[in-house]
């Protein structure tokens, strides 16, 4: 996992309008959360309305959200940029939603999964990196967000996140053919 206190790794991504949308852009947001997310992943449908309405909660607090593709869309082309147009709209993302083709991005943040989140505080450090909650398919637990909102509703408090971080679980991030990071399991 990436260590706490890492500087964020610069991006430079497109966005389902077009647009590409930069790290910088989000200078000034009193944090940043960075999602790993995929069309197709049924961890991602599980948790997708009550994230959504997560996101406009601390949207309105001063807090900045981007949701990353990286899925290879040659294996998985239901995760690629046409794709992530209608799942933004039919989802109601009030976030950008950015393809990562060259899976740069997924590797500098060491992402293993969709959903993976990462918090980074005002100064762009990461403070939390983990789980939305401890909701799956198929179990009983709420998705209510309690992981990511520890960390943000510390944050915003200016108090340090939680240090007790559970890593997310999901669908593996779909890497390309020869592309696996080195840490990546084989």
């Amino acid at each position: 996992m990436l260590a706490l206190g890492t500087p964020a790794p610069d991006f430079a991504l497109p966005d389902t309008n077009g647009r590409t949308v930069r790290l910088a852009e989000f200078d000034g947001a009193k944090a940043l959360v960075l999602m790993f997310l995929s069309n197709h992943c049924p961890f991602v449908k599980h948790i997708q309305s009550g994230l959504v309405a997560l996101a406009r909660e601390y949207q309105a607090r001063g807090v900045a959200f981007v949701a990353i593709a990286s899925n290879d869309q040659g294996t998985h082309p239901q995760d690629g940029p046409v794709e992530m147009v209608r799942e933004a709209e039919s989802a109601g993302y009030t976030f950008p939603y950015v393809f990562d083709a060259s899976q740069e991005v997924a590797k500098a943040y060491r992402a293993a999964c969709t959903p993976d989140f990462f918090v980074f505080d005002g100064a762009r450090k990461l403070a939390y990196r983990g789980q939305l909650d401890s909701a799956r398919p198929g179990n009983p637990q709420p998705v209510d967000g309690a992981d990511l909102r520890a960390a943000l509703d510390n944050l915003l408090a200016g108090r340090p996140a939680p240090t007790q971080q559970r890593a997310s679980m999901g669908c593996n991030i779909k890497w390309r053919p020869g592309n696996e990071p080195e840490w990546f399991p084989r």
